[in-house]
């Protein structure tokens, strides 16, 4: 019988923490997560051994997303969770038992270094920068729970301008699954503006098998909620960021004004 000796922690004191937490007593019912916030890669893994012009670009993060955050939680006094994580170490936004869980080949590029990983070593991101990630959201969202505190929970990200050479044309889009209470809103807050194209699950749409963030803490707890996907060439500039906060809280604070019917659908809550 083989005998592994055990792993080295993958995190070590020059890293930075998992996630950052900003205004951690905001007012809001808002629960602002971003997913693919942060570009950082463990020491350890020495970058995936890929170049600045790699981690630069959405291969490795969603750009603009972490201003967008920062200015929306301002906007409406919102609670938000940012994972300071590359998603090439491994996506916050998909089952850790995801094929795509950690990735080695985005869209063109080979992530090599994440090629030919040990059971033991996907477990060890599983454990150390995925969990801690989502345990802190659940808390969270325990609390405000254990104090009745009314949540919805809306998740932040960017999409690139082109994808396999199709140019996509929404400036946003609004991502629901099963529960399309809030979702449904914002589709009409947005597209009453009049200069938007607003995508409906466009370009992406919400299932279990890719995604975790809105499946675990809002579709499972039954809470209001809805995914926001903002082009990046909107957030490559603050004015932008600011641009877009803006847009987004008003959009929200219209498509929360009714409060929410309760969202059945056959299943047992968690929690």
């Amino acid at each position: 019988m083989t005998i592994h000796e055990p792993l080295a922690p993958l995190l070590g004191a020059y890293d930075p923490p998992v996630f950052c937490i900003v205004r951690p007593a905001g007012r809001s019912d808002v629960l602002l997560t971003a997913d693919h916030a942060g570009r950082a890669i463990p020491r350890r893994l020495n970058r995936l051994s890929l170049s600045d012009a790699v981690l630069d670009t959405h291969v490795a993060w969603d750009l603009g997303v972490a201003g967008l955050g920062q200015r929306l939680s301002a906007c409406l006094d919102a609670f938000l969770i940012q994972q300071n994580y590359s998603r090439l170490v491994i996506d916050a936004n998909r089952p850790p038992e995801a094929p795509d869980s950690i990735v080695s080949l985005s869209e063109h590029t080979v992530i090599a270094a994440n090629g030919n990983l040990s059971p033991a070593e996907r477990l060890q991101r599983v454990a150390e920068v995925f969990h801690p990630y989502h345990q802190r959201i659940a808390a969270e969202l325990d609390a405000r729970s254990g104090r009745a505190q009314p949540t919805v929970l809306v998740t932040l990200h960017s999409f690139t301008p082109v994808h396999d050479g199709f140019r996509r044309p929404w400036h946003v889009g609004v991502l629901y699954g099963r529960d399309g209470r809030l979702g449904r809103r914002m589709l009409q807050s947005l597209a009453a503006e009049g200069d938007l194209q607003v995508g409906d699950n466009e370009p992406y749409a919400v299932s279990d098998a890719s995604d975790h963030t809105l499946v675990v803490h809002g579709e499972r707890r039954r809470l209001p909620h809805v995914e926001l996907e903002v082009r990046q060439d909107l957030l490559a500039t603050e004015a932008g960021q600011q641009e877009w906060a803006e847009r987004l809280a008003l959009g929200l604070e219209q498509a929360m004004a009714e409060g929410f019917p309760p969202f059945m659908d056959g299943s047992p809550p968690v929690g």
